[in-house]
């Protein structure tokens, strides 16, 4: 009876067996120098290579101990583990005399910090900004529209289904 040597087992005629790499199994019928001949459960017979070949005996794992590991960690930066940045441009938040201006100043001031936020976001490489504008009127809210719709690498969207009831839009930059 010819036998082969596979590390420290011995595979021979008779012996279960399956393919490496493959969804094949079969018991060996025969061998021919490096070449192993194996049927499968349906009669099929297959060549192969003794290399691409491991025996298939559920005793071989009886006395082997299983260590598991616990699964590494996933390193984010600090910078993206706190939450994300709230611009707030209600005009009471922007300036001590709110009153002090008229509503032409009030509307440059809240561009000119809209603006001045997203540069910082860009040069700080944030991910997210959230920019609350309110309902009002809706003028606030369409300039900060009207400059989202001018910047390039963000995506934006209303933080509510309903968009005019929406005080808030959320930016996601690239």
């Amino acid at each position: 009876m010819k036998t082969i040597k596979e590390g420290a087992q011995y595979m021979k005629i008779g012996d279960k067996v399956s393919v490496v790499d493959e969804d094949l199994s079969g018991i060996i019928t025969s061998v021919n120098g490096n070449i192993v001949v194996f049927k499968d459960e349906y009669g099929f017979t297959y060549q192969y290579p003794k290399e691409k070949l491991v025996p298939k005996n559920a005793e071989l794992y009886e006395n082997i101990r299983v260590v598991r590991k616990a699964e590494p960690k996933k390193v984010t930066s600090k910078k993206h583990q706190k939450n994300h940045m709230v611009l707030d441009l209600h005009f009471h938040h922007l300036v001590k005399n709110p009153s002090d201006y008229d509503s032409f100043e009030r509307l440059f001031i809240q561009k000119a910090k809209l603006i001045e936020v997203l540069e910082f976001c860009r040069k700080h490489h944030l991910k997210r900004l959230e920019i609350v504008h309110g309902i009002g009127d809706g003028t606030l809210q369409k300039m900060v529209m009207d400059v989202l719709e001018s910047q390039t690498d963000i995506d934006f969207y209303n933080k509510e289904i309903l968009h005019h009831q929406s005080g808030a839009v959320m930016i996601e930059f690239h």
